[in-house]
């Protein structure tokens, strides 16, 4: 199970696994905030080993969990989001992790939906080690006021992994393979995987129209695989 904290800069944080894991990682939530699937996800890494930390980003307007339902309230709370919102609440979630005696090299960020847009933004700060986005959005046209993912892809600082599904509606094909060109250049390495028969949110078990078990099973075997090869073990 999780526990929430509130970090002394006012980021919520729900956490789980154990303080002395070897590894730590950073789980972005999607755009419906950290809900019973994110929190699943983030037990998911501790069983795994990892010591994780979910930061509620949708927390200045009151942390909302949004049912997946209710689209028009999820865009109204990624309204709310903003760069140095973002920037706070990822340097604070760094900052818990550091304290807890996680160097950058052995802490990974993951992201889902717009928590994978994010994750690639958390790459170009230098606090993990290396970073996954499950179709993260932003390729062409940035959010967020961040940058857009091809023109942030030249600040990477580190590993990264991109899943996609060529049945995402709002990420197109091209668009991925536009993103893997530019990444292709950077000198910490990424890789980009295509899953044929898989929509945008395919990893997320609580929406069955669009869960794929299979593509969620891989991308998430991958994750963890990329996580142990890319990120420094503790000793």
């Amino acid at each position: 199970m999780t526990t929430r904290h509130v970090l002394e800069s006012g980021t919520p944080i729900q956490v789980a696994g154990a303080e002395g894991a070897p590894r730590a990682v950073i789980v972005l939530q999607e755009a419906f905030g950290v809900n019973d699937h994110i929190r699943s996800v983030t037990e998911r890494f501790a069983a795994e080993g990892f010591y994780a930390v979910a930061p509620e980003l949708f927390h200045r307007v009151g942390s909302p969990e949004i049912p997946y339902d209710q689209f028009p309230d999820a865009m109204s709370a990624l309204g709310s989001l903003a760069r140095d919102g973002l920037t706070d609440d990822l340097l604070a979630a760094s900052s818990f992790l550091h304290d807890a005696g996680f160097e950058p090299e052995s802490t990974g960020v993951v992201g889902y939906c717009m928590g994978g847009s994010v994750a690639f933004y958390t790459a170009t700060l230098g606090v993990v080690g290396a970073a996954v986005s499950f179709y993260g959005g932003g390729v062409e046209t940035g959010r967020f006021g961040l940058s857009s993912l091809l023109e942030m892809s030249t600040e990477l600082r580190c590993a990264w992994l991109g899943l996609y599904g060529d049945l995402d509606k709002g990420i197109p094909v091209e668009q991925v393979e536009a993103l893997r060109l530019a990444t292709n250049s950077s000198p910490f390495g990424s890789e980009i995987v295509r899953y044929p028969e898989a929509e945008h949110g395919f990893n997320c078990d609580g929406r069955p129209a669009f869960f794929n078990e299979s593509a969620a099973r891989d991308a998430t075997a991958r994750t963890y695989r990329f996580f142990a090869e890319r990120l420094d073990a503790r000793t």
